[in-house]
């Protein structure tokens, strides 16, 4: 039989060999590993994916439920009782928190003094501050732990003559770093309002050039959280020329934001609730409603002088007399006659600013002051003024 003729191979048949053949499936074993590789990596970004939105979805459901979140309207002239909260996580509020004998302690209470009190004579007005922390009440029965002064918050109400020369000395009884910033005081910041380490003091000088109701305050980082805690107080500036009044009156405005009811142990301050300004307590002269159980007074037809100073630190104050108009106003503590609106019956002290308030009320009864915003009032931001010593109290 005859065998099959012999046919040469081509040039190409030559280069494929079997070494070459295993070489070529190397290449196509590495290919696949490398778009195997790629498909891991891309699940890896879709699983991160799905995750970002998962936690964006959840985190607008929580934001969404901080917006629904109450204060509570209950705190106000009535005081009541309720020591039960509203909403959830780090925005709850303990606007209503209270003890069952709230009235006993509210009427217990030992009111800030807020009449004026004199100027030191002489053409120059020392002034010894001294910060401290210290356990402070805040509402009947609510306990605060505050950064704020030797004698609570807010601070001494210092009262000085324009011209006269300022000279403070600042103390740090406290635990932290602190510092004094004046608003009425025309100073180079980084000299004068600086940090004082705990145990040490600093001295500062200014000339009180400019009349008026000015904030002092507590300037170091955060400041939001020195002044939310009590650092804050109220400088009044007499000018000279200012008509007589036969009362005059200081309010300091200001805010508190709560961890806790402060019922069974004392707050301490809550940053997430001042960030989203929905403070728990507002209050004059740092506690709640404490002029409807202890009402500044009057005589009918004396010319009574609100000096108003709003600390916030955020929230500014509608101030307004119920019963009567404000029948003269020294706009954010501008004292020139040239500069005064008469016969008004609101005005705003902005938070961080002053005004002057001249009222004369003819007829005997109690009078509510008050920041015209009224969850304000609701949450402790009231007071009486009873004209004429009439019996008796009242909510508005």
């Amino acid at each position: 039989m005859a065998s099959a003729p012999y046919v040469p191979r081509s040039p190409y048949q030559e280069r494929t060999t079997g070494h070459e053949l295993s070489g070529s499936g190397a290449l196509f074993g590495m290919a696949a590993l490398l778009l195997g590789v790629l498909v891991a990596v891309l699940g890896v970004f879709a699983l991160m994916m799905w995750s970002d939105a998962h936690d964006a979805k959840q985190a607008a459901k929580r934001a969404a439920a901080s917006v629904r979140t109450v204060t509570g309207s209950t705190a106000g002239m009535d005081m009541g009782t309720s020591s039960a909260t509203t909403g959830t996580g780090a925005l709850t509020s303990y606007a209503d928190a209270a003890p069952a004998n709230v009235d006993a302690i509210a009427a217990a209470h030992k009111a800030y003094p807020a009449t004026l009190p004199a100027a030191p004579p002489g053409p120059v007005a020392n002034v010894n501050l001294i910060l401290k922390d210290v356990t402070i009440q805040i509402a009947p029965g609510v306990r605060y732990s505050a950064w704020a002064w030797a004698g609570g918050a807010p601070g001494p109400v210092i009262h000085v003559r324009q011209g006269q020369l300022v000279h403070i000395t600042l103390t740090n009884g406290g635990a932290i770093p602190h510092s004094v910033d004046f608003h009425a005081a025309r100073v180079a910041p980084n000299k004068d309002f600086v940090d004082v380490m705990p145990g040490k003091s600093i001295s500062c000088t200014f000339r009180a050039t400019d009349p008026g109701v000015f904030m002092y305050h507590c300037g170091t980082k955060p400041v939001l959280m020195h002044i939310a805690n009590g650092m804050y107080g109220a400088i009044v500036v007499e000018p000279p020329d200012l008509p007589h009044a036969d009362r005059n009156y200081v309010l300091v405005a200001s805010e508190w934001y709560l961890d806790s009811n402060g019922l069974s142990k004392p707050a301490s301050f809550s940053m997430a609730k001042a960030h989203a300004r929905m403070p728990d307590w507002m209050t004059f002269n740092g506690y709640a409603g404490q002029y409807v159980k202890h009402p500044l007074t009057a005589r009918p037809g004396e010319t009574v002088r609100f000096w108003v100073m709003d600390a916030g630190p955020s929230l500014d104050t509608d101030f307004h007399v119920v019963g009567t108009i404000l029948n003269t106003v020294y706009p954010f503590g501008d004292m020139r006659p040239s500069s005064a609106l008469h016969n008004v019956q609101t005005a705003t002290v902005p938070a961080g600013g002053g005004v002057v308030f001249d009222l004369k009320i003819t007829q005997p009864g109690l009078y509510p002051f008050v920041s015209h915003a009224f969850a304000s009032v609701d949450l402790g931001q009231v007071g009486l003024l009873n004209v004429g010593n009439v019996k008796g109290t009242m909510s508005h």
